[in-house]
């Protein structure tokens, strides 16, 4: 039903359609409202036939959810930031073993320094732990991402993320067409776990495995995770049949068939690039976008069939990797390799900080031009990165970098005090 809502309020209404059994989480912000509004649901007798855990911390959320899994139930959870670092160890073991979680991520950077605001590090972090992740672009596609993601994760029997821009999509109340239960129960058959705890059959779970077998173990996680990459496609098909909308899938071109420059991206970026691009194309610039919804597995076939034809590359992320650059830009890089495109790295949007079209109008200018850095960090407040090397340089004791970054910020934009 299409109705104005609020982001985190659209993901729990689809999450309780998809008829969870056991619902483990701890609140962080901003994946907060998410959960609140699914323990609501599940006291009102809304959500009927699920039990709400309230956790007391993120990892006793996560395992949690992998007994419950392991014993047969549908499950989910959610969290964001460092409340997804907290569960890391059990994280892992959930994509070990094989169960079908599905979590929410509501993305947000990490600390230190402490920010509550969004970028993709959180998630970026996790991307070699065995978790299939979905990026969405807006609450639209955020809430059918969860409706594909159960039918996906139970099929392959591996756990899904569903990441989504915290504050930026979470917080944010637009028009959501909600998946009601009947559409909902027509999509996502009921669940048939492909193990069970059974205490019939007793059975056990999560063994020592040595070295003449953990290579293959891990070999199965890989090659469960590429079964996804034909899966994903046929899910969005089937979604689209039942919905009558377009949504999921590997990736999301635009603008590409004739495109020189193709701005490659993940999540709610893509919705400011599209509009940016839209007015660079009124110009005459053979400029065009594509937005990748499957970050795990990553979709490198498709990939290098939508952008093979192009000269350049300009990969906008919302997170790096500390002391070599780009993370979404080197797989994409592997994608084309051999095909000659030039790939410009540029770090956006960190700890929220704002990506506007002003910005990207210059950055796509000097990208046309070949006059890009191949690692640019787009709105980089260069005279408080040199006040700070200079201290360093000049002062053994130079203190924490966050605060002083901060303090020099605060004296750089606040009017001079007036001496009488």
């Amino acid at each position: 039903m299409r109705q104005q809502i609020e982001g985190s309020q659209a993901v729990a209404r689809t999450v309780a359609a998809c008829r969870p059994e056991v619902v483990a989480a701890y609140p962080i912000s901003p994946q907060t409202h998410i959960v609140e509004a699914i323990s609501a649901l599940v006291k009102s007798g809304e959500l009927e036939g699920c039990e709400y855990i309230n956790m007391e911390s993120e990892f006793g959320a996560m395992s949690a959810c992998i007994g419950a899994s392991a014993a047969g139930a549908r499950t989910y959870t959610a969290t964001a930031s460092q409340g997804l670092l907290f569960m890391v160890e059990a994280v892992y073991n959930a994509s070990g073993l094989g169960l079908p979680i599905v979590m929410t991520v509501a993305n947000r950077a990490i600390g230190a320094p402490i920010n509550i605001w969004n970028d993709h590090t959180d998630t970026m972090s996790q991307r070699d732990s065995g978790w299939l992740q979905l990026y969405a672009e807006d609450n639209q596609e955020a809430a059918d991402l969860h409706v594909q993601a159960f039918r996906i994760a139970e099929e392959l029997s591996l756990p899904v993320m569903v990441c989504m821009d915290g504050f930026i999509l979470t917080h944010a109340v637009e028009v959501v067409d909600v998946p009601e239960a009947e559409q909902v129960a027509r999509f996502l058959p009921p669940y048939e776990p492909r193990q069970v705890l059974d205490p019939e059959h007793p059975v056990s779970i999560g063994a020592m495995v040595g070295p003449e077998a953990y290579t293959e173990v891990r070999y199965l996680a890989h090659h469960k995770q590429m079964q996804a990459l034909d899966l994903i496609p046929q899910v969005q098909s089937d979604f689209q049949e039942i919905f009558g909308r377009d949504s999921g899938g590997l990736i999301r071109p635009y603008r590409l068939e004739d495109a020189e420059t193709v701005v490659i991206g993940l999540g709610s970026v893509m919705g400011t690039i599209k509009d940016v691009i839209d007015e660079r194309r009124a110009q005459g610039e053979m400029i065009g976008a594509l937005g990748i919804v499957s970050f795990r597995p990553f979709p490198v076939a498709a990939i290098h069939e939508a952008i093979r034809h192009v000269k350049r590359m300009v990969v906008v992320e919302k997170a790096f990797s500390v002391g070599i650059g780009g993370i979404v830009s080197s797989m994409v890089r592997s994608a084309v390799r051999g095909e000659g495109i030039t790939c410009y790295e540029v770090v956006a949007g960190l700890g929220g900080r704002p990506i506007t079209k002003a910005s990207l109008h210059q950055l796509f200018e000097q990208a046309g031009a070949d006059q890009l850095e191949f690692l640019t960090f787009l709105d980089l407040d260069r005279d408080l990165v040199d006040r700070e090397l200079e201290r360093e340089r000049l002062v053994r004791r130079s203190g924490p970098m966050a605060e002083n970054i901060v303090r020099d910020l605060h004296e750089k934009y606040q009017p001079a005090v007036v001496k009488e």
